[in-house]
């Protein structure tokens, strides 16, 4: 009975557009992650698992961490039923307290434009990266079409740039990586990939 609320519950946030949107996603941080094998990976905002569970191959272990408790326990009971043995999935907000953690490699996949205070986040992500950790972040570049109380409208790579170099990240780089339509609140957009060094 519990599996079929799990199985419900996965079908509203896993949709067709969704699941298409992370196998892009996917593909581009995978050629990221070659040789981390050895490193530890921490999925911050990664929902029901739609990306970093696509990643477990590459790297030594991965921890999802999402501030909702459903999304949390969807990607729980993925991890069970597809018998993968380096993932965990942790009930956590950073923006409210951080357990203490280290990681090698930080991704944040179209994360970022839900959290109000961008500078505060990227500055505790940086505090968890050990020595020589890369963070990654993908989201959307700004798009003035969008306009809503609760989400950033994207992000200028130059702005990005800047704030990640004053956390005291090193060779920090940006780039579009893909442009598709109506991917973001039903508007056109691109997406970014950032990679950056602590």
């Amino acid at each position: 009975m519990e599996k079929n609320v799990f199985e419900q519950m996965a079908k509203k946030y896993d949709t067709e557009a969704r699941i298409e949107l992370a196998n892009i996603i996917v593909e581009k941080v995978r050629k990221e992650l070659k040789n981390s094998k050895s490193k530890s990976l921490l999925d911050y905002g990664g929902g029901t698992g739609l990306i970093s569970l696509e990643l477990c191959d590459l790297v030594d272990t991965i921890l999802l961490v999402d501030s909702s408790k459903q999304m949390v326990e969807v990607a729980k009971a993925k991890i069970s039923d597809k018998g993968i043995t380096n993932t965990n999935a942790l009930w956590a907000d950073f923006t409210e307290n951080t357990p203490e953690l280290k990681a090698d490699i930080i991704l944040m996949s179209l994360v970022l434009l839900h959290i109000p205070d961008t500078e505060k986040i990227l500055q505790e992500l940086f505090t968890l990266l050990n020595p020589g950790g890369k963070l990654i972040i993908i989201d959307f570049d700004k798009n003035d079409n969008i306009n809503h109380p609760k989400v950033h409208n994207g992000f200028s790579q130059e702005e990005l740039n800047k704030i990640l170099s004053q956390i005291g990240f090193k060779s920090v780089k940006i780039k579009t990586f893909y442009h598709g339509n109506r991917i973001f609140m039903n508007q056109d957009a691109s997406l970014f990939i950032s990679k950056s060094i602590k």
